[in-house]
């Protein structure tokens, strides 16, 4: 089974939040886990580079691939607190693709600590599938693929690391997050969520 090639290229989503919201406090019971539903939308590039295939006749200079989607979808996490700062929870996502990604879908861990206005910096690492459309990504109909009995892999996974924030406003938090699958890609997601 071949193995996914995929090198760095970044996006990265950036909030802008006025400086009252950094004041703003949030939990009524530090004891009890906080749940966090909502949606979050990003940029996916999975900065495929064809020069590292390329062979001296330049057989893949004609080659076109579209390595970057934009990705619409969800995420739930659970944190416990672990004394007045700091935290561990994990979290799970579930993202549609255009382009070149159809799904992707993880669950990792995160452990980070909350400011004193109730803001959460964290640094998280799990694991993230991501379902490509390789009709998409490379040009080449499935038809093509089918009937010429060329097997590909259009489901990969690997690792995932990550740093986040999350800033509340009252019952709603604003995120933003930059991660990495294997430090091959990058991902930058913003979002917003409701606390339970």
């Amino acid at each position: 089974m071949k193995k996914f090639v995929f090198t760095s290229v970044a996006a990265l989503g950036a909030i802008a939040l006025p400086a009252a919201a950094q004041a703003q406090s949030t939990s009524t019971d530090t004891n009890k886990p906080e749940i966090t539903v909502g949606a979050s939308i990003g940029k996916h590039n999975l900065g495929i580079d064809l020069g590292d295939l390329d062979a001296d006749d330049g057989e893949f200079d004609d080659l076109n691939i579209d390595d970057s989607a934009m990705i619409y979808g969800g995420f739930a996490a659970v944190d416990f607190p672990l004394g007045e700062s700091l935290f561990a929870g994990v979290e799970g996502n579930l993202h549609l693709g255009d382009g070149p990604i159809e799904a992707e879908y993880g669950v990792s861990g995160r452990l980070g600590f909350r400011t004193q206005g109730g803001s959460k910096i964290y640094a998280r690492g799990g694991y993230q599938w991501v379902d490509l459309d390789i009709e998409n990504l490379t040009g080449v109909s499935e038809d093509f693929l089918d009937d010429n009995d060329i097997d590909t892999p259009d489901v990969g996974g690997d690792y995932l690391v990550g740093v986040g924030v999350e800033v509340p406003l009252s019952s709603v938090v604003l995120r933003a997050n930059v991660d990495t699958i294997a430090f091959d890609t990058l991902r930058g997601t913003v979002g917003v969520g409701f606390k339970f």
